[in-house]
């Protein structure tokens, strides 16, 4: 019997499979928790109330606590950083500094330390004790990584990803499943030196690769072309898929697009008309393609996931992966899993 720990940590939650392969899948365990960036968000606010200073010690991971952060700098409460735990907020510790925030070894005297980190091996060990699981045999875990680029911009740079994913591998989604990421992936780096060396995806990927582990999907996508759109709390990705390869890929900011918008971008995504630049001009990450075949027929059957997605209701399917939809990350975690073992 073999145990394994799959988690897509997004910015609101993180969606937890505990796959056992001699158990039926419907019988495995399954959560949706607070995201790590959520609950310490939470502590910060709980200290801004109170009025303490607070140390933020650590290891690079999502930046969703930010938020909390700033209103507690605001508070004109004092805020210090170590020099690891400051790649979440920022690559460069310059601008971290720039914020007013202390980068320091050590906490200083009357601060309140809290950790950072998307992966605490000790927490899930006490977790899945609790509910009687044991520790799993290993654990893979997906996070949006916009990766280090110091001479462009994360949305340009992280572009790069989707454009080798496109050009060098042909739009096979599960080479974005990494035993090894690229040096400039430094959350997943750290994710996987936490977890002791499981493979990492972007939660993107792992979105498309849930929706192809529904099989009317990715049946459907051999026919003709699909569009599959996660719409998350923070991000939305949307991707044209036929033959189970992935042909374009679009990504924006939830906050940012009125149903109306996000419709014409779709509109024009699947006719290849939306460029890059208008993407980025308006907020967004960016698009980008490969060749879009006749074949595709235009990829409008539409799939929907994402906790979000009620912003497109009636305007594509409902999936829900596995029988949950919020663990439609997890599911593509899995089936990327089997199919490089």
């Amino acid at each position: 019997m073999k145990s394994t720990l799959f988690l897509d940590i997004g910015s609101g939650t993180q969606d937890v499979l505990y796959y056992r392969d001699d158990v039926e899948l419907e019988n495995c365990s399954k959560f949706v928790l607070p995201s790590p960036a959520k609950m310490i968000a939470k502590r910060i606010m709980e200290l801004t109330e109170a009025k303490r200073d607070i140390y933020m010690f650590g290891s690079n991971m999502g930046g969703g606590f930010f938020g909390a952060m700033k209103k507690h700098l605001d508070a004109g409460l004092h805020v210090a950083i170590h020099p690891d735990a400051a790649y979440a907020l920022n690559d460069d510790p310059k601008r971290v500094a720039a914020l007013g925030i202390t980068i320091c070894e050590d906490c200083p005297s009357g601060f309140v330390p809290i950790e950072l980190c998307d992966y605490n091996a000790g927490w899930w060990s006490a977790y899945l004790g609790m509910a009687g699981l044991p520790n799993p045999d290993e654990v893979i875990v997906a996070a949006q990584d916009h990766g280090v680029h110091k001479e462009e911009s994360n949305r340009i740079g992280r572009f790069r990803m989707w454009q080798e994913l496109l050009s060098r591998h042909e739009g096979d989604p599960y080479s974005l499943l990494y035993k090894k990421p690229a040096d400039s992936l430094t959350r997943l780096a750290t994710i996987q030196k936490a977890t002791g060396g499981g493979c990492v995806a972007d939660s993107a990927s792992a979105a498309v690769l849930g929706a192809l582990y529904v099989p009317e999907v990715a049946q459907r996508s051999w026919r003709t072309g699909v569009t599959i759109v996660n719409v998350g709390n923070s991000h939305i990705s949307a991707f044209l898929v036929y033959q189970e390869k992935i042909r374009g890929v679009y990504e924006h900011h939830t906050g940012m697009l009125t149903q109306e918008e996000l419709l014409h971008d779709l509109k024009e995504f699947r006719r290849g008309w939306l460029t890059d630049d208008m993407v980025r001009d308006a907020g967004g990450h960016g698009c980008m393609y490969l060749e879009l075949p006749a074949e595709a027929e235009g990829f409008f059957p539409t799939y929907l996931l994402g906790p979000k997605r009620s912003i497109l209701e009636g305007q594509g399917v409902l999936i829900a992966p596995g029988g949950d939809m919020m663990l439609a990350g997890c599911f593509g975690l899995l089936k990327a899993s089997q199919n490089i073992e």
